[in-house]
């Protein structure tokens, strides 16, 4: 049974997955049959929503124009939803979708169905790969050895790991399930020793409304940058323009801390779901010598257990390239755990010739660029 959705000047088609479900019980796709105002509130059903796939972050970062949202429901209950970035030249029968840290299928207060996980690859690999001949690309929220990367490992059986970019997402992760008292003692010596000679430095840690306290924030990273003039990937500004857009309880969690009126740190964290990530920091040379970093992460987990946040990923690690970073946060003695491989389906002879050729520019690129800094 398929029947017709008209959304805006665009028709979508929506099927009901019949045979291929539960006995007695029927799925419904829809495709890009749903507003940017719906959304958010359709993400917070989900345990496993993440910032890189809310409308405000594919809206800045891709342009609104290259999205795509599909919904998995089965009697008009929402099971399982996607955010895709959609790379088509000229509006072809070829290109590349992108699911980054998605789909999200793990609905709250329940455990993750492995037959939603299923019949969701499966409309995804339908929509995308079959109907609109693109390569697609899945980038999940899973890491490896967790029961929820066996069930998406499992469901994306169908998916080869043939990803466009080998790098894997790689990250701490803290559970604050227990106590602040276990937490704190769990923590490593050093580290909490400077937790608690911060707390001894007169700093105090601030939070204004999301959008006034980035800006605080955004002046002190820009700040830092011009003095160290470090090699990043991060765009300040666009996750600037991510803030405003996102919906309230969506917005970036941001604290300040302040040595008298003077801020001298200052982080960035995302918290949806049952998850937090902790995204940008900032510190000034006056913030190094007080150790603001150690009060305001300490600050963020405890707000983050106040706020029923079950796990805080510290936001990614390189001890080979960032060796600075990465002593910090094995601080925090977290669960050293990486993604599982991106799942890759194409079909299309002319969409794959297009991932290799973005392959191949994206190697010149890297091979360039370490040129350059050998030079």
């Amino acid at each position: 049974m398929k029947t017709l959705v008209v959304s805006g000047d665009r028709q979508h088609e929506s099927s009901a997955m019949a045979g291929d479900s539960m006995a007695g019980n029927a799925y419904q796709i829809e495709v890009d049959n749903v507003t940017e105002s719906q959304w958010p509130e359709l993400m917070s059903r989900f345990d496993d929503a993440n910032i890189y796939q809310t409308w405000s972050y594919g809206a800045v970062r891709w342009q609104e124009e290259n999205l795509s949202h599909l919904i998995l429901k089965r009697n008009s209950d929402v099971l399982a939803m996607a955010q895709l970035r959609i790379i088509r030249p000229a509006n072809l029968r070829l290109g590349i979708a992108y699911v980054r840290w998605g789909p999200m299928c793990h609905l709250r207060e329940r455990e993750l169905d492995p037959e939603t996980v299923r019949v969701m690859a499966t409309a995804l690999r339908h929509e995308y790969v079959e109907r609109r001949g693109l390569h697609l690309e899945i980038l999940p929220n899973a890491f490896s050895g967790s029961v929820r990367a066996q069930i998406f490992q499992l469901a994306f059986g169908q998916f080869d790991h043939r990803p466009i970019s080998a790098e894997k997402y790689r990250t701490f992760v803290l559970d604050l399930s227990p106590s602040l008292e276990e937490l704190r003692e769990g923590l490593d010596p050093k580290w909490r020793n400077k937790l608690s000679g911060a707390e001894k430095n007169g700093l105090r840690v601030a939070e204004g409304t999301a959008v006034d306290a980035y800006g605080v924030f955004r002046r002190m990273y820009t700040e830092m940058w011009a003095r160290k003039r470090f090699r990043t990937s991060v765009d300040i500004e666009e996750f600037g323009q991510i803030q405003e857009r996102l919906s309230g309880n969506q917005q970036m969690n941001v604290l300040i801390c302040l040595h008298g009126q003077e801020p001298v740190a200052g982080i960035v964290c995302s918290a949806m779901g049952d998850s937090a990530i902790y995204l940008l920091g900032a510190t000034s040379d006056n913030g190094l010598k007080l150790k603001g970093s150690y009060l305001l992460q300490w600050a963020m987990i405890r707000r983050m257990r106040e706020n029923g946040i079950r796990y805080y990923d510290l936001g990614g690690i390189d001890p080979v390239e960032n060796p600075g970073v990465y002593s910090f946060k094995s601080g925090f003695c977290g669960d050293d755990v990486h993604h599982i491989d991106s799942f890759v389906a194409c079909d299309n002879g002319f969409s794959a010739a297009l991932v290799k050729a973005s392959q191949f520019l994206r190697g010149r690129v890297r091979r360039s660029r370490l040129a350059a800094t050998q030079v």
